[in-house]
């Protein structure tokens, strides 16, 4: 037995009936002001769904005015019409509610198309009801809609295939809100699947509408995915270094500098490697490819590590090739690159006399000294020194800050002091040849100059007495640096730093080769 739609509309009525539409408007406004309250991005949604229940409200109040004035059919129309898009704005303004609002907080996440197919579906339902309500004959409607569907499927096929394409998107899943794609000449992140298109946001700030028919006919490409792995893109960074340059050396400076670094949404699983991709006629093409784990940032983060790159080539004395041209050049005159050069020479003299381990050097060896340095600059968070390395040379600090961090054997690392322009570190590894102490890593992008021990060696060994003086030095900033000093009168201290000054002295002169 089937039910007649006069009987259960009457029913429904019966048990909503209008003088209990009161309290479902007082819910609906209740409902309707949790949303507005809790969904700041549905707005605009809640806004005109509104409008049209005012629009309807109002409608029934003119329906009315009509009805007085003994116009019963203008009334009788109106009156449909305004209950028609009543029911429409509250179906709207509950799907809402049940969908962005209750469904989110329970952590259920139904795509858009899905509330969109439910919502029609309700009005759909809604309009065959009042149709049947005001008495039309709706076994009439079905009997011609066969022939209205295929004129209407032959007049919208383009917006019909956008519709299934959408549903077929989401049931398959080839693409989720989220994802980043990049179709044709378009990357950005999918940010909605409505019914005719799938939107998305570029990193330029663009809102790129594709229709969902295009992405199903067409190839596009989903970024950063693979199964069970981590969201993550690999990118390449290419250059090219000159053909006397041996390639693993270039190779290995190259994955030091990143590897070794502290770089943002650079990921640590693969580890960043370098190829040799080609040779041409005057050089070597290679590309450092690191994975990027914050596809938004994918320019900033190449960036950085061009950065790494640079520097670290810089320290390295690896220059970057660059085209050959052949073009009449004016030689600089002589007294300009003496200018020059001794410029660059005071610049290293005033570095050298802030190190306290070279006071009692003279000019003339202080001169000597400042030939010889190294000109290292390092990017931020670079490690300038690794913790248990054994590098022999003292770095001088002449622009920037940099954190100095102790690692426990717990894999911990605890910051000890923050470094800046004019000071140094790593004497001991210069003139004793032990490992690292701690770890240095660059708190901003740093200039420094580097001092190794054969530049060290020959002053050394032309005045062994410079052993003794620098050995007191040390032994005084090793005892100040680990806070031995601190409780000690006078006498302990003298005694304390002579038993450290004798041992470093033993330590120098064996590592140099000096006579006892």
């Amino acid at each position: 037995m089937t039910a007649d739609p006069i009987a259960l509309w009457h029913a429904v009525m019966r048990l909503f009936g209008w003088d209990s539409f009161p309290v479902l408007l007082v819910a609906t406004l209740a409902i309707t002001a949790l949303s507005y309250r809790l969904l700041p991005t549905e707005r605009r949604d809640i806004r005109n769904s509104l409008l049209f229940l005012a629009t309807s409200l109002a409608g029934a109040l003119v329906s009315t005015l009509f009805h007085q004035l003994e116009l019963p059919a203008m009334a009788a129309t109106l009156r449909e019409v305004f209950f028609l898009i009543q029911g429409v704005a509250l179906i709207r303004l509950w799907a809402i509610f049940l969908f962005r609002l209750i469904l989110s907080r329970l952590g259920v996440h139904p795509p858009r198309i899905s509330e969109d197919i439910v919502t029609f579906g309700a009005y759909f339902v809604w309009g065959m009801m009042r149709l049947r309500y005001a008495g039309m004959d709706l076994s009439g409607i079905v009997t011609t809609s066969a022939v209205v569907t295929a004129v209407v499927a032959f007049s919208m096929q383009d917006t019909l295939g956008n519709i299934l394409g959408g549903i077929a998107l989401q049931l398959d899943k080839s693409v989720e809100v989220g994802d980043w794609i990049k179709a044709d000449d378009v990357v950005g992140r999918v940010v909605d699947i409505r019914w005719r298109s799938t939107v998305v946001e570029t990193r330029n700030w663009e809102t790129v509408v594709i229709p969902n028919s295009q992405l199903m006919k067409n190839k596009f490409s989903v970024l950063g995915q693979r199964s069970g792995q981590p969201v993550q893109l690999r990118r390449w960074i290419w250059f090219n270094v000159d053909l006397k340059e041996p390639p693993f050396r270039v190779i290995q400076t190259a994955e030091e500098a990143v590897r070794g670094a502290d770089i943002p949404n650079a990921a640590r699983d693969p580890l960043p490697n370098c190829v040799l991709m080609e040779f041409d006629k005057n050089y070597a093409r290679y590309a450092l490819r690191y994975w990027l784990t914050e596809l938004a940032l994918d320019d900033p983060t190449d960036s950085i590590v061009r950065a790494h790159l640079f520097t670290a080539f810089q320290r390295a004395g690896i220059r970057f090739a660059t085209p050959e041209e052949s073009r009449h050049i004016v030689k600089e005159s002589e007294k300009h690159e003496l200018a020059v050069r001794q410029r660059e020479l005071a610049r290293r003299l005033a570095a050298l006399e802030k190190v306290e381990l070279f006071n009692t050097l003279s000019r003339e060896e202080l001169g000597t000294i400042a030939e010889r340095l190294a000109y290292a600059p390092f990017a931020q968070g670079e490690i300038l020194t690794r913790q248990g390395a054994v590098a022999h040379w003292l770095y001088i600090l002449t622009e920037g800050q940099v954190d100095v961090f102790l690692e426990t054997p717990e894999g911990e690392k605890r910051w000890i002091s923050t470094l800046r322009e004019g000071s140094f570190f790593g004497e001991m590894g210069l003139m004793t040849g032990s490992p690292r102490a701690s770890t240095v890593v660059a708190r901003s992008n740093v200039e420094c100059y580097r001092l190794d021990k054969a530049s060290f060696e020959g002053i050394l060994h032309s005045r062994p007495s410079l052993a003794e003086e620098i050995s007191k030095v040390l032994a005084t900033r090793a005892l100040e640096r680990e806070h031995r000093l601190e409780e000690m009168d006078a006498a302990a201290q003298a005694k304390q730093v002579a038993q450290e000054h004798t041992d470093i002295l033993r330590r120098v002169r064996q590592f140099f080769g000096l006579a006892p």
